[in-house]
C-alpha cells in the first residue's frame, strides 16, 4: 500500500479513540493493589491517585529499577513532530516486548488545543484515552490552578485597596492574572477604576495558566505539605523599600492550597493498548520548565521498571530544563534520551523557511534533509553533554519515502554514531516501535548513571548559569543584558536566590532567540531582558528575545475546524 493510500484509509484519531475498548480504571490498576480507597474516580476511565497511595507507590519504587527515559526532539515545525505520540508509543511497545513500563505526560492547555496544534494526547494508535476529555476539561486541574492563581491576585489587590498596610508598591507588582486560553488582548491591561468601589488603578496583564508559577509549584511539589510551603514563599510584589511580599504575607496560603487539594493528586488513565499513563501538570517549556509533575513521576516509579516521560518543544528548551532543573530538584537521573526527528522538520531547517510553507516542505528533496542535519546534530550534541545515551526516533509521516527515512537513519548511525530507529507507532501502535524500544533497552542496560551531570553547579553565579546554557545549548557566542536584567540580577543576589537554577524563556522556533533563524545559527548573541524569581518553584526565570507569556490565536485557529453534533460526537479536535 502506498503512503497516500495509507493516509486515506487511516481513520481519524477520534474515530480510533471511539473504536477502542478501554478497561475500567479500577480493573486496570488492580495489579498494583490500587483499590477504591486509593483512587478518586472521574467516571469509568479516569482517576486521581490519593495522597496515601502515592506515598505507598514511592516506597514500592525502592524495589524497582527506576529506569527513566526522556523523550525530546529537534527544533519542531509549528505543527509539532510527534513527541507525545512517540512517548505513548514507546511506553506501549516496552510493555509489548515484556518490560514493565509506565508513561507520564503533561495535561494539554486549552490555549494550544484551540490555537495551532489542536489536541495533545498523542494520536493514531499511540494515544491516551479518553482523548476528548483529556484535551478539554479533564479532571479540572487547569481550572483549579487558574482559580488559585487569580485568588492570589484578588487578595493582593484587596490588600492594596483596603489601606495598603503592607506598603505594596503598585508599580512593582509581580503577580498578573491568569487564563487558560490564548487571548492577546489581555497581555497588557489596566485594572481598578479608582474611587470607593473601583479598586486602585494600576497596570496589569494576563498570562497563560500553563506559564504561571502556580503551575510550576504544583509540578515540583512532593506532597501537600510541600505544596503549601512553596505557595507561601511565592513573591507577588515588592514594598516601597524593595522588599518582597509573599503569598503568606497577604494571608492567602491556606485558601490557595485548599483550591489545589485535588489538583495535586496525579491523574491516571490508559493508552489505547491499555498501558497505564499519568497525565498531570502542564508547564510550558518555552516559559516554564516544561515537564509533567514530579508526583506523577515518583508514583510511576512504583508501578514499573521503566518510566517514559517527555519534555516540551526541542531539547534546547524542555530537555535542558529537565536535566538542569527537574532532575536537580527531583533527585532523578535519566537513563536514556529519545530524540524525535522527522523528515518534515529536517526539510524545514534545510529550506530555512519562516514562516513555514508546508507544500514546499513536502516537495523538497533529500538534499533539503541533508542541509537540515545541522539542527538535528546540534540537539544530539547538546544531550550528549549531560552524559546520557541518545537514541534517535525517526517519526515517520505517511508521505515520507523510504529513501528519505533511510537517509536520516544512515546519517544518525554512520555520521553521529548514535542508535536510531524508524518509528511508525502512530499508524501501527506498539508493532511500529519494536526496533526503537529494543534500542532504548540496550542503551539503558549499558548506561552508567554516574556519568549524568547537569551543565552547571549550584554555586555558579547567575550570569555564569545563563551564559552556560546560551553558549553550550543554544550555540550563542555570548549574552547581552538589556532592560532591567542587570538590576534584576542584583536584586536576586540580594534576596539570596543566586544558587537557584535558571529557566530561560526563549522561542521554540529556533535554537537562537530569533524565531526566523533555522538550522544551527552561528555568530549571534543571546539577549536577556528581564530576570525574576519563581521563589516557590525554586528557580529563576530569564526572559529572552520577544517571548510572550500570553500567546495569541493564529489567523486560522484550530478551534475554527472543531464541532460537536447533536449526539455529542466531536470532530476536528485532532
Amino acid at each position: 500500500m502506498s503512503s497516500s493510500d495509507e493516509e486515506e484509509s487511516m481513520p481519524s484519531d477520534y474515530e480510533i479513540a471511539q473504536s477502542a475498548d478501554p478497561v475500567p480504571i479500577w480493573d486496570l490498576l488492580e495489579p498494583w493493589d490500587l483499590g477504591n480507597e486509593d483512587l478518586q474516580y472521574y467516571g469509568e476511565y479516569k482517576a486521581k491517585v490519593e495522597h496515601h497511595a502515592v506515598e505507598r507507590l514511592r516506597e514500592d519504587a525502592e524495589d524497582r529499577a527506576n529506569n527513566l527515559v526522556l523523550v525530546t526532539g529537534m527544533t519542531p515545525t509549528p505543527l509539532g513532530e510527534g513527541k507525545t505520540v512517540t512517548t505513548v508509543g514507546l511506553g506501549q511497545t516496552l510493555d509489548h516486548i515484556g518490560e514493565d513500563a509506565m508513561i507520564a505526560i503533561r495535561e494539554p492547555s486549552l490555549g494550544p488545543v484551540f490555537g495551532v496544534k489542536g489536541g495533545a494526547a498523542g494520536g493514531g494508535y499511540s494515544q491516551v484515552l479518553p482523548m476528548e476529555d483529556i484535551n478539554l476539561h479533564f479532571t479540572g486541574d487547569l481550572h483549579a490552578l487558574t482559580a488559585a492563581h487569580n485568588l492570589v491576585a484578588a487578595m493582593l489587590d484587596a490588600k492594596v485597596s483596603q489601606g495598603n498596610e503592607l506598603n505594596v508598591d503598585v508599580n512593582d507588582v509581580a503577580w498578573p492574572r491568569a487564563l487558560d486560553m490564548n487571548d492577546r488582548a489581555l497581555r497588557e491591561t489596566v485594572v481598578g477604576l479608582g474611587g470607593k468601589s473601583g479598586g486602585t488603578p494600576r497596570e496589569d496583564g494576563f498570562l497563560l495558566t500553563a506559564a504561571s508559577e502556580m503551575m510550576a509549584v504544583l509540578c515540583l511539589a512532593s506532597d501537600l505539605e510541600d505544596l503549601k510551603e512553596r505557595i507561601a514563599r511565592i513573591i507577588v510584589a515588592y514594598d516601597d523599600d524593595g522588599e518582597p511580599i509573599t503569598v503568606d504575607d497577604i494571608e492567602a496560603t491556606g485558601a490557595v492550597a485548599m483550591l489545589l487539594r485535588d489538583a495535586i493528586k496525579p491523574n491516571i488513565v490508559q493508552t489505547i493498548e491499555g498501558t497505564p499513563a499519568f497525565v498531570h501538570g502542564g508547564p510550558f517549556a518555552n516559559i516554564a520548565h516544561g515537564t509533567n509533575s514530579l508526583i506523577a513521576d515518583k508514583a510511576a516509579f512504583g508501578m514499573g521498571d521503566y518510566l517514559v516521560t517527555e519534555a516540551g518543544f526541542g531539547s534546547d528548551l524542555g530537555a535542558e530544563k529537565f536535566m538542569n532543573i527537574v532532575c536537580r530538584l527531583g533527585d532523578m537521573t535519566p537513563n536514556a534520551v529519545v530524540m524525535v526527528a522527522s523528515v518534515r522538520a529536517l526539510k524545514y531547517h534545510g529550506e530555512d523557511m519562516w514562516p513555514a510553507d508546508f507544500d514546499a516542505i513536502e516537495e523538497a528533496g533529500v538534499d533539503a534533509i541533508e542541509r537540515g542535519f545541522e539542527n538535528l546534530d546540534k540537539h544530539v550534541e547538546n544531550l550528549q553533554k549531560f552524559g546520557v545515551p541518545v537514541v534517535v526516533a525517526v517519526n515517520r509521516f505517511p508521505d515520507d519515502t523510504d529513501e528519505e527515512v533511510q537517509t536520516v537513519l544512515d546519517h544518525c548511525r554512520d555520521d553521529l554514531d548514535v542508535k536510531a530507529a524508524e518509528s511508525t507507532v502512530f499508524g501501527e501502535g506498539s508493532e511500529g516501535g519494536e526496533e526503537l524500544a529494543e534500542r532504548v533497552v540496550t542503551e539503558v542496560e549499558n548506561n552508567d548513571p554516574e556519568e549524568f551531570s547537569p551543565l552547571y553547579e549550584d554555586e555558579a553565579s547567575i550570569k555564569e548559569k545563563i551564559e552556560t546554557v546560551a553558549t553550550e545549548i543554544y550555540g550563542a557566542d555570548g549574552v547581552t543584558y538589556t532592560g532591567t536584567a542587570d538590576e534584576d540580577i542584583e536584586r536576586m543576589e540580594r534576596l539570596g536566590f543566586e544558587e537557584f537554577p535558571v529557566c530561560l524563556s526563549k522561542t521554540f522556533h529556533s535554537l537562537s532567540d530569533d524565531a526566523s533563524e533555522k538550522g544551527a545559527p552561528e555568530d549571534w548573541t543571546l539577549e536577556v531582558r528581564e530576570i525574576y524569581p519563581s521563589a516557590g518553584a525554586g528557580f529563576l526565570v530569564a526572559l529572552t528575545g520577544d517571548v510572550l507569556t500570553m500567546p495569541g490565536l493564529p489567523a486560522d485557529p484550530a478551534a475554527a475546524d472543531m464541532d460537536i453534533d447533536e449526539d455529542g460526537n466531536i470532530s476536528g479536535l485532532f
